[in-house]
């Protein structure tokens, strides 16, 4: 079938449409402040086929791009192979298993096949971060665990809601081993409605242009964007192109993790190769095959945003199984760190061999963590259990003609920290502090972003704290010269004595009372280019906001501030040096 571009361009725009608006209904309806404020959550539509992705809204997680697309094709498979029961119309699957396509067993998602004519036309899934799925700790981040059973309950792919209602059963398990149970039910009911706004769309989208002319412009798009895609490499100047970066420890061993890379880029595809990283870890830093591979699809996604995102962008993406590393963990290696932590760490490998192959087009690293503050514990005024859940921005890293922005989401997602007034206003906390985190951008000719610096203090009753943070042995990388960003810091302060935890960004299980604080400092990006060939000009305006003190311009950039403004000829002496 031929189709004409305005036609093509319209079906294109409803589909992201359909997405955008499951997405908005997703956070309106959600009860949970880390997906109705925080908006940690992703919607998309799949192939009936394979799973394949055709369209994801635009203000869902990217790290969630691959990963649906892995979990709905497991699901199909296992229905094939009759794992799994068949479905029906009104059916929806529950799935949270990090080996059959997922992330963190947090991230719950949800599946519906959308039905024409008796047949599947294709699948509606999205992805909703629950704030708590039990295990050893509140919010499910355990910073030291050895097995996936400690990180809390895991859900093969079974129906939630069958032929439109909700099993009372598998809703009875879910509720029995999850803390604050009764508030689940709010967020279970949004990500169902957002499926159901989606087929409600997309019926209207079919009714008007037709099934097959729908199918066929998926298609086209699908091979559009490959096409797209491969002109963008075919760009490239041929080569190897290698970089590694850093997680700081598991949780477990107190030692640093490697991600080493490789991409080999010819003709007009790329080939990723972890071979050398580190083996699979004790602790909870190990990343599932899904998300290694969505790492790698959301970074050459931030280089290359104007592909439109369908299955065909990842075609000419080659990326090795790597097998025998703590990239392609199996049961049972616990995995709460791989979506908010080692899928950053990876696309900051990405992003670090890129940049030599497209400096133009590639940002030295930016913070690289969702800063994941885990807080559970009983409110004695409001006579009810909690679970808080923090994540924070940081600094972003230096372009070739831009500085970092400041205290952006981070890397793998468009999450944003929840507003103080609603934290405050849900949970037994106070902010005593947040604001940019001064001095935290790393020194470049453009700088980096600053991050994140607040403190939460404890108004009342008991806590147990919990923190699965990274880059707190060394910063975001800098880029062609650039000097890294200011690293991770977390302070607990307990009875006036301030407390680090031993693993600098990870621990778990941390009491806490009345009056006890929680200091958090998220990272700075990385500096693009030579700092001595910073406009000295802009080092003063930096300096006049504050954001740095007249002793770092000196040091990090070579520029002499007196009280009149730049000493230019102290400025040249000391670049000279």
């Amino acid at each position: 079938m031929t189709l004409d571009a305005i036609t093509l361009s319209v079906i294109q725009a409803a589909l992201q449409q359909t997405c955008d608006e499951m997405d908005l209904t997703f956070s309106r309806a959600a009860f949970s402040p880390v997906i109705a404020e925080a908006n940690d959550r992703s919607d998309g539509i799949y192939s009936a086929v394979d799973g394949a992705l055709i369209a994801q809204g635009s203000q869902g997680l990217p790290v969630f791009v691959g990963v649906m697309q892995h979990s709905t094709k497991t699901i199909i498979e296992m229905i094939a192979d009759r794992r799994v029961l068949p479905p029906e119309p009104g059916d929806i699957y529950v799935v949270n298993d990090p080996y059959l396509g997922g992330t963190h067993l947090m991230d719950v998602r949800f599946a519906m096949p959308v039905w024409r004519a008796g047949k599947i036309f294709c699948w509606l899934s999205n992805t909703g971060h629950w704030p708590d799925i039990g295990g050893a700790v509140p919010g499910g981040f355990s910073a030291s665990a050895t097995a996936v059973e400690q990180e809390g309950l895991r859900l093969p792919p079974v129906k939630l809601f069958k032929k439109g209602a909700m099993d009372p059963e598998i809703y009875a398990i879910i509720c029995s081993n999850i803390r604050v149970a009764d508030q689940r039910i709010g967020d279970i009911r949004a990500q169902a409605a957002a499926l159901h706004v989606g087929q409600h769309r997309l019926f209207q989208i079919l009714d008007r242009y037709g099934d097959d002319t729908v199918t066929a412009a998926i298609a086209e798009l699908r091979r559009r964007a490959a096409e797209q895609m491969r002109a963008h490499i075919a760009s490239l100047p041929d080569g190897i192109y290698r970089s590694k970066a850093f997680v700081d420890s598991d949780g477990v061993v107190d030692a640093p993790l490697t991600i080493a890379l490789s991409i080999a880029k010819a003709g007009d595809t790329l080939t990723f190769d972890f071979a050398g990283s580190s083996a699979p870890c004790a602790g909870p830093m190990n990343s599932v095959l899904a998300t290694t591979l969505s790492s790698v699809y959301l970074a050459m996604r931030h280089i290359f945003p104007d592909v439109p995102i369908s299955a065909g962008a990842f075609e000419p993406l080659i990326v090795k199984r790597p097998e025998g590393t703590f990239l392609d963990a199996r049961y049972p290696r616990p995995v709460s760190g791989c979506a908010a932590e080692v899928s950053q760490r990876i696309a900051e490998a990405v992003f670090a061999a890129m940049v030599q192959a497209a400096p133009d087009k590639v940002t030295a690293a930016p913070a690289g963590s969702s800063g994941n503050f885990a807080l559970g514990g009983n409110d004695p005024a409001r006579g009810r259990d909690y679970v808080m859940y923090q994540i924070s921005g940081g600094g972003y890293g230096g372009n070739s003609s831009h500085d970092g922005l400041s205290n952006g989401c981070s890397t793998i997602g468009i999450s944003k920290s929840p507003p103080v007034e609603i934290m405050e206003q849900a949970y037994p906390v106070l902010y005593r502090h947040y604001a940019l985190r001064e001095g935290s951008g790393g020194a470049g000719k453009q700088r980096g972003g600053f991050g994140l610096a607040y403190e939460i203090e404890l108004l009342r009753g008991a806590a147990r704290a919990s923190f699965v943070m990274d880059h707190g042995r060394t910063g975001p990388q800098g880029a062609l010269g650039g000097r890294d960003g200011m690293v991770n810091s977390v302070t607990v302060f307990r009875d006036g004595a301030a407390h680090v935890p031993p693993h600098l960004s990870k621990e778990q299980d941390i009491p806490l009372k009345s009056g006890d604080r929680v200091s958090v400092g998220t990272p700075g990006g990385g500096g693009y280019g030579d700092p001595m060939e910073r406009d000295p000009d802009l080092v003063l305006r930096d300096v006049r906001l504050g954001y740095y003190i007249r002793e770092q311009a000196a040091d990090m950039f070579g520029v002499v501030i007196g009280n009149d403004g730049v000493d230019a000829e102290a400025t040249a002496h000391l670049r000279r040096r």
